[in-house]
């Protein structure tokens, strides 16, 4: 199971591989915003990968369209609906709060 660490709190959860970085943040409490309930229609749960971002799923067309529409993306931008994760730990910084 990957640990998935959360910036800037530093908290740091289990996560299952295969699951969303938001399900997984979800699923441990850590508040951040999600409109859209997963679909990759809003782009609120914008996160930047600090570390592991080669073990996360590719960036699929549908996120990467609406990445291109969000304010302050880089390169290591994701939105935590469809990144999903691999096997390895990965170091995340969640850029909105609910």
């Amino acid at each position: 199971m990957p640990v998935l660490t959360i910036q800037p709190s530093g908290k740091t959860l289990q996560a299952a591989a295969g699951s969303s970085i938001l399900t997984a943040l979800l699923a441990g409490g850590e508040a951040i915003a999600h409109k859209c309930d997963g679909k990759a229609e809003c782009g609120s749960c914008h996160i930047f990968v600090q570390e592991g971002r080669k073990s996360l799923s590719k960036i699929q067309r549908v996120e990467n369209e609406k990445l291109d529409a969000v304010v302050g993306v880089g390169s290591k931008s994701r939105l935590a609906c469809q990144a999903m994760l691999g096997n390895e730990d990965v170091t995340v910084e969640v850029l909105s709060f609910v």
